[in-house]
């Protein structure tokens, strides 16, 4: 695939000398105008590109605090729709940087492939995450993403095998997603010391960007991440950032100052 959105803002990171910063939150939290202005105030605050959740009731990633914001939104009846819209929104304001959706596979099943893959591009989506998808079943969405410029991101584990980074890298584009701790999601006390053996064994079987998530909530763990990997994904922080505020507006100025903390974290040298 030519160059897209997305690995064209990982580039831009990589010829600065620093790793990437990735914010996740998911949409219609706390409600889809609510979840737009955070995910600006993400962008706002120094993030190079930006992940959209689709809220899920049955979340297999996703820690405690995820889930609670994905219950909020699809109490607040959160659809498919108000995803592409905030994706549409997002990318309308900040046209250079790439907006990912993360989503688990059988809401775009249900919804369907060709259909998905058509309205995300059509909303300026750079691709999709797709954690719960198998490589072995991915055929016709990698099919219909790459009809319509779009990348599609695999996550690796600790525990994934060296041959099968390979069939996972192979078959990805954008970046590898590398889940720093086997686990679900969550911000940690410390970065686990499996995300660096994991990044080099899978740099070993790809020329993409690898970017690591899972348990990153401060400066100096971006720090340590972005020593060693291309990007640094954060989402359980942002996430807790809006949970703890005491309305909208303080926790969408909470989640741009921790991404002005983060963006100065991945710029230490």
């Amino acid at each position: 695939m030519a160059d897209t959105k997305l690995t064209t803002a990982l580039a831009a990171a990589k010829d600065e000398g620093r790793a990437a910063l990735i914010g996740y939150l998911p949409a219609g939290f706390p409600t889809v105008d609510g979840g737009i202005a955070a995910i600006n105030a993400l962008i706002e605050g120094g993030c190079d590109a930006v992940e959209v959740g689709l809220p899920h009731s049955d979340p297999v990633l996703d820690g405690a605090v995820i889930q609670t914001a994905d219950d909020i939104a699809l109490r607040g009846g959160v659809k498919i729709k108000d995803v592409l819209r905030t994706v549409a929104e997002v990318a309308a304001a900040h046209p250079a940087v790439p907006v990912l959706v993360m989503t688990y596979w059988n809401p775009v099943d249900r919804y369907g492939v060709a259909r998905f893959a058509a309205d995300l591009a059509a909303a300026g989506g750079a691709g999709c995450i797709l954690p719960d998808l198998p490589v072995e079943e991915s055929a016709e969405w990698r099919k219909a993403a790459a009809e319509h410029g779009l990348d599609t991101v695999f996550v690796v584990a600790p525990s994934s095998q060296d041959a099968r980074l390979a069939e996972v890298t192979a078959a990805g584009s954008g970046f590898v997603y590398a889940a720093a701790v086997m686990g679900v999601t969550g911000t940690r006390a410390a970065v686990g010391n499996l995300a660096e053996d994991l990044v080099a064994r899978t740099r070993a079987t790809t020329p993409l960007p690898v970017c690591v998530g899972l348990g990153v909530s401060n400066a100096d763990q971006a720090a340590e991440v972005a020593a060693f990997a291309d990007g640094v994904i954060v989402g359980s922080a942002f996430v807790k950032r809006l949970l703890d505020a005491a309305d909208q507006d303080a926790g969408v100025a909470a989640v741009r100052e921790l991404a002005a903390d983060l963006a100065s974290g991945v710029r230490r040298k």
